[in-house]
């Protein structure tokens, strides 16, 4: 069923359930040992066209970035002057997008994930008025776009593959979506996204 009968109420009164407040989940499971670095995005939730759309980046090209080119939520990791999670979240939306944070209506928080690359990431969803003016930082950012929420929630438009091979020590479940005006979600961003849908059901 399409999520665009719900409205921004409901879609954070089922952000506080149980289900979207379970414990963090390992993109590898059983992988993680010792300390994960604190990390938060901001799941941006926006009517357009008469339906629901999450609004994604697509990071910039760059050699020594492991995610480079990657289509992504805004985030990072958590610094010393953020007060919590959202707090991050807010702080790196402004700092890739130009978002600005008073214009965000915070919805609540999905279960925090964590990365074989060894981050503990919070994803926080909030609702943005659109139209809105976005001002990307080029370095970080090379592209902005939205996915409908009736789209994401088809499972005809993705699927789940083991990667990056059956046999590489890092082997686990990826989801996949297909592609879209030209850009893929896919990865721990593509879960996060799961997980947001999950939670709306």
């Amino acid at each position: 069923m399409s999520p665009n009968h719900l409205t921004a109420r409901e879609i954070a009164r089922r952000l506080r359930t149980e289900r979207c407040a379970e414990r963090y989940r390992e993109e590898l499971p059983g992988s993680a040992a010792g300390s994960a670095w604190p990390a938060a995005v901001l799941v941006p939730l926006l009517w357009q066209a008469h339906g629901w759309h999450l609004l994604y980046i697509r990071r910039t090209e760059q050699a020594r970035d492991r995610h480079s080119g990657e289509v992504a939520f805004p985030g990072g990791r958590c610094e010393p002057g953020d007060a919590d999670a959202a707090a991050t979240a807010l702080r790196e939306a402004r700092e890739e997008v130009g978002l600005d944070p008073g214009c965000v209506q915070l919805l609540g928080s999905l279960r925090p994930f964590r990365t074989v690359s060894g981050y503990l990431v919070t994803p926080v969803v909030g609702q943005i008025p659109w139209p809105l003016g976005l001002h990307p930082d080029a370095a970080e950012v090379a592209h902005v776009f939205s996915l409908p929420l009736a789209w994401l929630c088809d499972p005809a438009n993705h699927q789940v593959r083991i990667w990056p091979s059956p046999d590489h020590p890092q082997a686990r479940e990826v989801i996949f979506f297909d592609e879209c005006g030209g850009e893929r979600l896919w990865g721990v961003s593509a879960r996060i996204t799961m997980d947001f849908l999950s939670c709306l059901r």
